[in-house]
């Protein structure tokens, strides 16, 4: 339990890190956040694959391939919803969010809101990779997760500083984002430790949901700003490290 909490902790505390990298960098190249946030959906992807979605076979017994397709399109179809009742990230960074000078307040708090309803079903994904009782392929999962909380938490900042929000409650905003993932974490593996029978259901859904961020939001948001080549090989870069990490811990 107390991996867990730590783990819960370094997952949401990404986010308040990467807001303190936005303070310090208000402008910070695109290309080269870009970088950053293609090398984190290599590592998610790894982590999915391997940490939520070949356990969930496994651990489905005879039907474990059906469970697993249909959990994963649980976790999809859940966080499609979640996008028509409130966009994220490339779907609500346009000229009013990005201009110092025709920042729009109620949209940039919207763009907030966004990134925290995100952050929870990612976090459930962290809490219930603990189910498996493997605790390296769990690590592995919450690390992809926190690499990419951290360019999340920069992009925050920006723009609310540009709407006239003190620097205080900016910061303030960021922490109850990385909150929300510390809750969705400890409700992941508590949700598996009551019930083991959903264990491989949770663990496709889990992968579903992160399968998701990483095709409707990270890659686009990487190919937005001219950077395609470099962000395409520092994915595969991300996914191969996480590829070796899984073979070398066995």
């Amino acid at each position: 339990m107390n991996m867990v909490l730590l783990t819960a902790l370094g997952v949401g505390g990404a986010t308040i890190f990467g807001s303190l990298m936005g303070f310090l960098f208000k402008d910070i190249s695109h290309k080269f956040s870009d970088i950053v946030l293609s090398f984190a959906a290599g590592v998610m992807l790894a982590a999915a694959v391997l940490g939520l979605i070949l356990p969930s076979v496994e651990y489905g017994g005879s039907f474990g391939v059906l469970v697993t397709v249909a959990g994963i399109f649980a976790g999809a179809l859940c966080l499609n919803l979640i996008d028509k009742i409130v966009p994220h990230l490339h779907k609500m960074v346009g000229p009013d969010i990005e201009s110092h000078n025709n920042a729009n307040l109620s949209k940039v708090l919207l763009f907030v809101m966004a990134i925290a309803i995100h952050n929870l079903p990612e976090g459930i994904a962290a809490g219930v990779s603990f189910g498996t009782g493997d605790v390296s392929q769990a690590l592995m999962i919450a690390g992809g997760i926190a690499l990419q909380n951290i360019p999340e938490g920069m992009v925050i900042i920006g723009p609310m500083l540009a709407s006239g929000v003190s620097a205080k409650k900016t910061f303030l905003c960021a922490m109850a984002t990385g909150l929300v993932e510390v809750i969705g974490t400890l409700i992941g593996y508590f949700a598996v430790s009551l019930s083991t029978a959903i264990l491989p259901f949770a663990l496709a859904f889990a992968g579903g949901t992160m399968l998701y961020v990483i095709s409707d939001e990270m890659i686009p948001e990487t190919h937005a700003h001219g950077s395609e080549r470099g962000a395409t090989y520092a994915l595969l870069v991300g996914f191969c490290i996480m590829l070796i990490s899984d073979v070398l811990l066995g």
